[in-house]
């Protein structure tokens, strides 16, 4: 038997073999494991609330702070959360304590204390969105925070402070940048930045959107502003970067970009970039694995859902939803929208099966923005959770719909569709839900979920599903590849996943990979392809453990 925590090796040299293209997970039992969630954020010191500082002019930027991430910055084996907040209109300054963005160091038995001061981190300008990985491969999880005209740099120094080292580091702040993601995108071991940008926006734009004679004014259209290309930094593996947009092929690519989604979706061995777009098609770059990308989002049939049109796609997650070794696409979307969901045939192709897997009929009178495909139950299928709300303060007069809204959970029924299980979940709190990170956070083996919300307190919703079934939690860490392991890829019997921090919208989780195994108490084969070429097998590997895997050598 493993023990907790310990180094493993035993590589082959063999090459990562075809996934099987046939749909199987863990045997499970005939009834769905039961789903339950607490809400405990208040009891647990987690008080943070989102302050995006609403405006009589209704500036855009007002309706998409959020961002939220789950990671260990202090190396203590307990996930800490970040959370990114706004600023004061039209300064665009944190002029106040309570714009401040907020770390909470986690203390164990879901108790957190709030170490903004301590850890540096407070930030300036009005912030979005939120990335954490190690960037130079010191073993301390480093920070990116995207914001308005102020991106921001944070070195984890490891002694529990961050230095600002933005403008060192070669990070620009000159456009309106919603998220960012790590990847390895050239294989070179060392993390490189994907920045997603919205559009062009100052404080000056005054356009009056709503009906006058009423005196209801609303957020503007996405229409009435000009979207932006993203921007991607190569790693120089000095600690600065490079701005390589126009270089790998992304420059000429205009969008209103929301979030962005890691996955070798076409196993060719390079990580590919999913970014979603607000009212435009959606991108997928295909990294053609020398350095430059190709925009294939159409062709590969995730531009648009089914019926030609594009939707306000908001957050994403790329993950292997039906346990065929594919990486499948999940994206949130407005009301009468649905949240599509694109399964991966292979070969390059997606289908929408938005309609066939029932996310149409159960999504459609929703809204949502972050997304997460975990398993909760630890039942071997993953499941979907969903962040809600409207973007229109004022929906409530004008139509059926609610402006703020619960959160949604869809359970994997594993026959390639999904039940709503959101009110027996626990799921009851209407806010205007943003943000959202998922993590075991008290150690249990269950994945816990973190929500921000415009206006009112984060919520923190503890897992607590009665079912006993067990899981295994996989902690990479490279040694050719980058340090977190970011990329590999994992085959655990007849489940596969990959490590990602960029999950849901403006988000970041972390780079532990969970895996639910039902009644399973030992694992006979656990396969790891890393973004090196290495392939890795582990044989009878006892469950209920937090493993932590090191790359071979060769």
């Amino acid at each position: 038997m493993f023990s907790r925590r310990n180094f493993l090796a035993g590589a082959s040299a063999f090459l990562f073999p075809q996934l099987p293209r046939k749909s199987a997970g863990l045997k499970t039992s005939p009834a769905l494991s039961p789903i339950r969630f607490r809400e405990v954020a208040q009891r647990s010191g987690l008080d943070f609330v989102l302050q995006n500082n609403p405006t009589p002019r209704k500036h855009m930027i007002e309706t998409m702070p959020g961002g939220v991430a789950a990671f260990d910055y202090n190396n203590d084996g307990r996930v800490d959360i970040f959370f990114t907040n706004g600023a004061s209109i039209p300064s665009l300054e944190k002029d106040s304590p309570k714009f401040f963005n907020r770390l909470y160091r986690n203390d164990g038995g879901m108790k957190f204390t709030d170490v903004t001061s301590e850890a540096s981190v407070a930030g300036a300008g009005y912030s979005m969105g939120t990335a954490a990985a190690d960037y130079d491969n010191d073993g301390h999880t480093d920070l990116f925070v995207a914001g308005v005209y102020r991106n921001i740099l944070y070195r984890n120094l490891g002694n529990g402070k961050f230095e600002e080292v933005t403008e060192k580091a070669g990070i620009k702040s000159d456009k309106w940048s919603v998220a960012g993601g790590w990847f390895d995108y050239d294989n070179d071991g060392w993390l490189d930045l994907f920045v997603v940008n919205y559009a062009h926006w100052t404080p000056d734009f005054d356009r009056y959107c709503g009906e006058r004679d009423r005196n209801l004014r609303v957020y503007c259209h996405p229409k009435y502003f000009e979207g932006l290309p993203n921007t991607l930094y190569r790693n120089r593996r000095d600690g600065t970067f490079e701005d390589v947009t126009a270089k790998a092929g992304i420059a000429p690519h205009i969008g209103r970009g929301m979030s962005v989604a890691f996955a070798d979706y076409d196993n060719d061995g390079f990580t590919d970039v999913f970014v979603t777009n607000d009212n435009l098609p959606n991108f997928l770059f295909h990294n053609r694995g020398d350095g430059t990308f190709e925009e294939v989002a159409l062709q590969a049939g995730v531009a648009l859902t089914n019926n030609g049109l594009p939707v306000a796609s908001m957050g994403a997650d790329f993950r292997d939803f039906d346990n065929d070794g594919l990486c499948d696409l999940n994206i949130t979307a407005l009301a009468g929208e649905t949240f599509p969901l694109f399964h991966n045939l292979g070969k390059g192709l997606f289908q929408d099966v938005t309609h066939k897997s029932r996310l149409a009929a159960l999504s459609t009178a929703r809204s949502g923005w972050s997304n997460g495909f975990f398993d909760f139950n630890n039942d071997g299928w993953k499941d979907l959770f969903t962040a809600n709300s409207d973007v229109n303060d004022l929906i409530d007069l004008f139509g059926s719909t609610h402006y703020k809204q619960p959160n949604s959970l869809f359970a994997n029924l594993g026959n390639g569709t999904f039940r709503d299980v959101s009110s027996e979940a626990g799921f009851d709190l209407a806010r205007a839900h943003r943000g959202s990170a998922f993590a075991n956070l008290d150690n249990d083996g269950k994945i816990d979920v973190v929500v921000s919300a415009l206006g009112e307190p984060a919520e923190l919703w503890q897992n607590v599903s009665p079912d006993p079934n067990h899981w295994l939690i996989l902690k990479l860490t490279g040694k050719r590849s980058n340090r977190d392991g970011i990329g590999a890829k994992i085959r655990l019997g007849n489940q596969s996943n990959h490590v990602t921090t960029a999950v849901g919208y403006a988000s970041s989780s972390p780079s532990l990979v969970h895996f639910g195994t039902g009644m399973l108490e030992k694992i006979e084969r656990i396969e790891i392809r890393w973004p090196s070429g290495i392939v890795q097998v582990l044989r009878n590997v006892a469950t209920n453990q937090l493993l932590e895997v090191h790359e071979p050598e060769k």
